[in-house]
């Protein structure tokens, strides 16, 4: 009888062991309708939220819409939903603030946020309504990134999106683009890249950004533009503030970036 039970119990055990959480999928097909589902939840309390604000952040929220992309759009939206601030937050502009636009790829978004909080009360702080990549995407995008154009300081970088990217056509891109930037009668500052880790899988190495900074360095010269120099800020903090094998920051690296951009704005604004 003993032996009888114990196998009870082992088959009753094992059995359990195999069956999934409650909630969680148990195929392929199930665990899409539950993402479907998921989706759908989201899109419902999100738009629910944007009907509800005023006109202007709700032009705001389609111009993300149209923007952010297949990655950034879903991301923006949960934490709208859940009430969490985020780099794309609209921004109510104080009128006797001069406005500060950010333009520049995932580092400049991650840095967002502390430069808007060390300038707080200093100058209201935009940024770009995407991930802006690389300077083929520019040259696209940039009529939309400026819109009316009214900035007193414009601080932009592409870099990390572009190491692979010819140096001749590179320069002649960014040319194009501080040209286009300066029309706008803004004072430009060019953030250099932050480096990256070798990565020869994805054909990444370190030196590809350090031949670009010197590319993009002359040409900020050439056009008289200033240089925030944030890749030499930062290389000596690397092994503190930049995530393991990858080209991001930790929250303390985006702080450190973010103080150094708004030393560099407040500066210019001077």
């Amino acid at each position: 009888m003993k032996h009888v039970l114990l196998t009870l119990i082992f088959a009753a055990s094992t059995l359990m062991a195999e069956q999934p959480p409650k909630g969680e999928p148990t195929n392929a097909n199930e665990a899409a309708l539950q993402k479907a589902a998921a989706d759908k939840k989201l899109e419902e309390d999100y738009q629910a939220l944007v009907a509800k604000l005023p006109a202007d952040q709700q032009a705001w929220e389609q111009v993300l819409q149209e923007n952010l992309g297949s990655f950034y759009l879903p991301i923006h939206k949960r934490e709208k939903v859940t009430g969490r601030s985020n780099a794309w937050d609209f921004v109510q502009d104080d009128p006797k603030l001069p406005r500060v636009l950010l333009i520049g790829d995932s580092v400049s978004r991650g840095y967002t946020q502390a430069v808007r909080k060390a300038l707080a009360g200093k100058a209201n702080v935009h940024r770009a309504p995407e991930n802006c990549g690389p300077t083929a995407n520019a040259l696209k995008k940039i009529e939309i990134w400026l819109a009316d154009g009214k900035w007193d300081v414009i601080h932009f970088n592409f870099g990390i999106h572009d190491r692979a990217t010819p140096l001749a056509d590179y320069t002649q891109r960014l040319e194009q683009l501080t040209e286009r930037m300066k029309k706008t009668g803004a004072k430009l500052l060019w953030a250099s890249t932050t480096p990256i880790p070798d990565e020869l899988p994805k054909k990444q190495t370190a030196i590809s950004i350090i031949e670009h900074n010197q590319a993009a360095a002359e040409t900020m010269k050439k056009q008289g533009i200033a240089v925030d120099d944030l890749f030499t800020a930062i290389t000596p903090h690397l092994a503190k503030l930049q995530n393991p094998n990858d080209v991001h920051f930790n929250s303390e690296g985006y702080e450190f970036l973010g103080q150094q951009v708004a030393a560099a704005i407040e500066a210019a604004l001077k």
